[in-house]
């Protein structure tokens, strides 16, 4: 590496990579007089720009950890910075930009670009935090002293484990009830957990918004129709009913919502960090198949005991004449429901369900197979 004369200044310098280029991003701006050399292993640059010390002279060398063509590389000088472009003569995740473990201050990390779609294959994307993550992780650590994390995964590991809290509080609360009063209990079921119930609920909605935000991966329908499902029946046919709110129904729906949820938002966070346990993930795409029927079963016994409350008091119907010239009767879309819908929903939202399963489990794994 060139030695630098006492009083020269370094600009500060942000690097970054994929596995066939290094680009170095220097932070001068209103370049002027720029000079580039550029040989296998060393990069020398110099310019009048403004940096942190002002408007002055700034230079810095790089000797780098493998070769590059120097012939392949490129400079572009803009009123904001300097990018180089260093081509790679192997393609090769380097460790570090220096050859020696010691960097300079002056040279950082451009942890943003990391990301970046290769210049010369336009078709494929690479990503060092999914290919290469030990690398990264070490570059980071050197960088910042400690593994930053994206604020995209910051906020749904906060979301996921408040979710786990809410869901738990909600089966804590009915069990200390149901051990203490035993059956008796039930009845203030709602009055107990109502409200800490409606609460999850509601930012369950959330979970509709992450795949069109690109926070998740997958479809927005089968959140949108479980979400929606689940509010109708807790805000409509519950929260607007008080008489059934004191039913024994709403105690096992409320078990059989918060059980698949204790284990569902734990497998997501354990997802987020790339955390994997075999028993947690076995649950997550095995409890659902004895308790996504008993929830539908719960939620129509729900609908059914409705009816006649909803006949007697025509809430959320609307009859003629009106200005709308329209009329809705409540009791008979839940009766269609019940007879028509209920099943179709069912059976969409088990083969999702056993879709996932194998694709993460494989087909066989109902069974365990010991040898």
């Amino acid at each position: 590496m060139m030695e630098k004369s006492e009083g020269t200044l370094s600009p500060f310098v942000y690097w970054a990579q994929t596995d066939s280029v290094a680009t170095l991003k220097v932070d001068l701006k209103s370049v002027k007089d720029p000079h580039l050399r550029i040989k296998e292993e060393t990069v020398e640059f110099s310019a009048n720009g403004v940096g942190a010390q002002g408007l002055k002279r700034y230079s810095f060398a790089l000797h780098l950890s493998a070769a590059i063509d120097p012939d392949k590389c490129s400079l572009k000088v803009t009123d904001r910075q300097v990018d180089l472009t260093l081509c790679k003569t192997k393609k090769a995740w380097w460790p570090r930009l220096t050859a020696k473990p010691q960097k300079p201050a002056w040279l950082k990390i451009d942890f943003d670009k990391w990301k970046s779609e290769e210049d010369f294959d336009e078709d494929e994307t690479r990503d060092i935090r999914r290919d290469f993550p030990e690398i990264y992780d070490k570059l980071q650590k050197e960088e910042l002293g400690y593994r930053r994390e994206s604020a995209k995964k910051i906020y749904l590991a906060i979301y996921n484990l408040l979710q786990f809290i809410g869901f738990s509080y909600v089966l804590i609360v009915m069990y200390i009830r149901h051990y203490k009063s035993g059956a008796e209990s039930m009845e203030g079921t709602y009055e107990a957990v109502g409200p800490a119930m409606k609460f999850i609920q509601l930012m369950q909605f959330l979970e509709v918004l992450h795949p069109m935000f690109g926070y998740t991966k997958g479809s927005a329908l089968t959140p949108f129709l479980q979400v929606t499902g689940r509010a109708i029946i807790l805000f409509v046919m519950i929260e607007a009913e008080p008489r059934m709110q004191t039913k024994p129904v709403v105690f096992y729906l409320f078990l059989v919502w918060s059980m698949i949820e204790v284990v569902r938002y734990p497998y997501y966070i354990t997802q987020l960090y790339n955390m994997e346990n075999s028993i947690l993930t076995w649950l997550r795409y095995t409890i659902w198949v004895p308790l996504y029927p008993l929830g539908f079963l719960c939620e129509g016994v729900v609908i059914i005991r409705d009816i006649p409350y909803y006949e007697e008091t025509n809430r959320f119907s609307i009859s003629m004449p009106n200005k709308w010239n329209f009329s809705f009767y409540l009791p008979t879309v839940m009766r269609i429901y019940l007879l028509f819908l209920c099943v179709p929903m069912m059976y969409f939202m088990m083969s999702h369900m056993y879709r996932t399963r194998v694709k993460k489990l494989g087909p066989k794994s109902w069974i365990r197979k010991y040898n």
